[in-house]
């Protein structure tokens, strides 16, 4: 069935190429170093490499260092480590969605139709009008998988949800605590950049107000460079479920 074969797909996504395989295996050696040191201050990262679906888990009350003991322990121990492998494979299918060739083979019989040679005076004064018209062409196809699937749109409400509380917490409330650690989270690996580039706006005491608005810029930027990654990934296994069986 069709549904029954998404998993399937995920998986050859994840597995099907250098670049899904390449991150896997840096995966498998981080897991490795942090069970071989596990105090040498490598612990996060895993929750890095699996970001930003690895840090959901964060929420969770229960996970790795559960003070419940017994089996309680092992059990949230055990879920974290398969949502951690899950969220690693996600990622590797990502990875493995855009390195797969999007152009599939013409079928053998097809004849491609013949290109007709422009006129040169046709074509200088066409260059301008057409390269204008393909510009914002180009920008609304390379968003479009952000917001056409199911997946990239609940994505974009999460970070839209991280974002606002952020903002509300900074500005309306007395105390925002830590409240800039769900947008960081919820946009991560990128947002990491853009923490590290408002913090400097800190320096000078006068343009506090600015730093939220430049790290909220960055994470909103993160988040949609994220929900295009899901959304090609949502795009690639949709178009494999619709391609007939031969």
């Amino acid at each position: 069935m069709p549904n029954a074969s998404r998993p399937r797909r995920l998986l050859a996504f994840a597995t099907g190429n250098w670049l899904s395989r390449g991150y896997l295996a840096a995966f498998a050696a981080s897991v490795l170093v942090v069970l071989l040191f596990p105090d040498s201050g490598f612990a996060p990262d895993p929750l890095m490499l699996t970001a930003p679906l690895s840090f959901l888990s964060v929420a969770l009350p229960f996970g790795p260092g559960t003070e419940s003991g017994g089996a309680a322990e092992v059990l949230s121990t055990g879920f974290w480590a398969v949502w951690l492998l899950l969220c690693a494979l996600v990622n590797a299918a990502v990875l493995g969605a855009l390195a797969a060739r999007s152009a599939t083979p013409a079928p053998a019989g097809a004849h491609e139709p013949t290109p007709r040679v422009p006129d040169p005076c046709e074509q200088e004064g066409t260059d301008m009008t057409r390269s204008a018209r393909l510009r914002p062409q180009r920008i609304r196809a390379l968003l479009t998988p952000a917001v056409d699937n199911w997946l990239a749109r609940g994505y974009l409400a999460v970070v839209a949800a991280a974002l606002g509380f952020f903002l509300y917490a900074v500005y309306l409330s007395p105390d925002p605590g830590f409240a800039g650690i769900w947008p960081l989270m919820a946009t991560a690996p990128l947002s990491i950049l853009a923490f590290a580039v408002a913090t400097p706006v800190e320096w000078a005491s006068s343009l506090d107000w600015l730093s939220p608005l430049v790290f909220s810029a960055g994470a909103a930027l993160s988040g949609l460079f994220n929900a295009v990654l899901l959304g090609l990934l949502a795009r690639r296994l949709r178009t494999r479920e619709a391609r007939p069986a031969i």
